[in-house]
């Protein structure tokens, strides 16, 4: 199983209590009507009719704001967060500054919204129709790229921040091709061509962009490594990482941008810019997951850059254009964690989306004019913590009058907060072990040798039974030939709802995760997306935050992004007073 596959289909299930997301769900199925078009919904109140043709003049245009920055955790629903926050909060050995989120922080300080985010004619969303209607502020179709449902191009909050003469940056942990990056700077009819991708991101002239994915950006010769084309690849980047190439055509786009950017492919040369349009691109597919940052983290020798150091370069360089700048940056392995059931990358993605957010919110939170958005796209695998049967706690004795000769003692078990450090304390994703396990010679590749792995590395431990279920197959009842993800005859066997586990050989890590569940007090619904709402928090002048609250669709967030960020500015810029943007 190759790495760039396994991880660009996104790195879980029904049998367990869905406790979690039922709440939100019914409010979603409540909301859908009101939201489902947005701000475009036609008026339905008689009230509302009559004050609209009772007005004599268009109401007067808001002030705008100098800077815009949202930050988006990809597939993190109001669930994730609980988990994060609960971390946080409670978890005996929490790493979390404070024991505060910087999450929880904002969302206490700031406005806070649900936001709906279905594309036209479906009740779940994907991230590329997710992204281009927080980009646009136009309901968009699945898997679509800056367009409308209806197929045509709409100017993205990129665009718009260009026509005023403002600056605008992309960040994100996934390759800079992406489904969510591209949202916010493309028009293709599907998130697939990321080559083409690539290609409007030059012709848009974004002015900062920061991840992975250098194998949509170089020819085709390179997947020759004896090459003279990958040697000259090799001494362009400085050899920081091998290269791939997803490429049909001779095309160097790096050579074509190198007359209007700096290139920088590690973090050496990151740290070293100070001015100028940048594209920094610092792996072949995406930048190590949570849990290999959190292992080379304090390596003098580390070549790739972190999420914060990414975000702090991008404020850097960005705002030293004085009309302002638009950012937006992705947690992107958030989502492939939870696509994957994996708990414990899943909070270590949190945890590093949450040290970004909190650079940013250290930076602005005294600025007057700037506003910064923490939402998601959608959520991702249905994940909660559930109350269990087994194993029942003991019972205790309580001080408090009322339990007085009376045991305290819960008819069930409700997952004492220990659990958060056991699943901190995984040392490699699920992606890694099974990576490990199909490296093995054929005659080492059993069930025995599968347990192994998975037991070296997490503090909850399968059995041997467990092994034999995650290699168990069974015939592809999704296969359909020439997919671009169920194009195998026979996938990994899943027993429930195998509708709603689609990634071909990824269902092991699905497996996988039905195995630990158990021992985690975690439940997961699919391997796909949910519908359910997700939070927004908005952090900024009251004039512009307190526009962001209630209950959304993610159109009216792309709506009133692009009103900010094009309008005049309230006042004139204030002197930054917080933390710098490269602490």
């Amino acid at each position: 199983m190759l790495k760039s596959f396994s991880r660009s289909v996104h790195r879980t299930t029904w049998r367990f209590v869905r406790c979690a997301v039922v709440p939100l769900a019914l409010v979603c199925q409540i909301a859908f009507a009101a939201s489902s078009r947005g701000e475009d919904a036609a008026p339905t109140s008689s009230v509302t009719a009559t004050a609209a043709t009772a007005a004599t003049k268009p109401a007067a245009k808001p002030a705008g704001i100098r800077n815009v920055i949202i930050m988006i955790g990809d597939g993190m629903g109001p669930q994730q967060v609980g988990m994060l926050t609960q971390y946080a909060r409670h978890a005996p050995g929490s790493q979390v500054p404070h024991r505060k989120a910087a999450i929880e922080r904002l969302l206490a300080e700031g406005t806070v919204a649900i936001v709906n985010n279905q594309p036209h004619g479906a009740l779940v969303v994907d991230s590329a129709a997710a992204a281009t209607q927080l980009a646009t502020g136009e309901l968009a179709g699945s898997e679509m790229i800056g367009a409308n449902y209806r197929g045509e191009r709409v100017e993205n909050i990129v665009e718009a921040a260009h026509r005023v003469g403002k600056s605008a940056g992309l960040v994100t942990d996934t390759r800079i091709t992406h489904a969510t990056p591209a949202g916010f700077a493309a028009h293709q009819a599907n998130r697939e061509s990321e080559n083409e991708i690539a290609l409007d991101y030059l012709d848009n002239k974004v002015d900062v962009l920061m991840g992975g994915g250098i194998r949509n950006w170089v020819p085709e010769a390179v997947n020759d490594r004896n090459s003279p084309t990958y040697a000259a690849l090799m001494q362009m980047t400085g050899g920081a990482y091998p290269a791939t190439s997803r490429r049909r055509d001779n095309r160097n786009l790096l050579l074509e941008a190198r007359g209007d950017y700096k290139l920088v492919f590690d973090r050496n040369a990151l740290e070293k810019v100070t001015d100028g349009k940048v594209i920094g691109i610092f792996a072949d597919s995406e930048l190590n997951d949570a849990l290999e940052d959190a292992a080379t983290a304090a390596n003098p020798q580390r070549t790739e850059p972190t999420h914060v150091e990414m975000v702090g370069k991008a404020i850097e360089l960005l705002d030293k254009n004085p009309k302002g700048f638009f950012l937006m940056v992705e947690g992107g392995q958030i989502d492939w964690a939870g696509h994957n059931n994996d708990a414990g990358v899943l909070l270590h993605e949190l945890l590093d989306f949450d040290a970004a957010v909190r650079l940013v919110y250290e930076w602005a939170k005294d600025r007057d004019d700037t506003l910064v958005i923490v939402t998601a796209d959608h959520e991702t695998g249905s994940f909660g913590f559930s109350y269990a049967g087994r194993p029942l706690p003991e019972s205790t004795k309580l001080e408090g009058d009322l339990f007085a000769g009376v045991p305290f003692e819960p008819a069930f078990n409700y997952a004492p907060p220990e659990l958060l450090d056991q699943i901190f304390a995984q040392k490699k994703s699920y992606f890694t072990m099974m990576a490990e396990f199909d490296a093995l010679p054929p005659k080492e590749k059993t069930a025995e040798r599968l347990m192994q792995i998975v037991n070296d590395s997490s503090a909850f431990k399968i059995a041997l039974d467990d092994a034999v279920n995650v290699l168990a197959r069974e015939r592809n009842k999704n296969y359909v030939a020439g997919h671009p993800y169920m194009n195998t005859e026979t996938v990994p066997k899943i027993d429930d709802f195998e509708p709603f586990y689609v990634y071909g050989e990824n269902l092991r890590m699905n497996l996988l995760g039905r195995a630990l569940a158990d021992q985690q007090h975690v439940t997961w619904g699919a391997g796909t997306h949910s519908s359910t709402p997700v939070i927004l928090g908005a952090l900024g002048p009251d004039h512009a935050a307190k526009r962001f609250g209630g209950m959304l669709h993610s159109t009216d967030v792309g709506k009133r992004m692009i009103e900010l960020i094009t309008a005049e500015p309230a006042q004139a810029p204030a002197t930054a007073v917080g933390a710098s943007a490269s602490r």
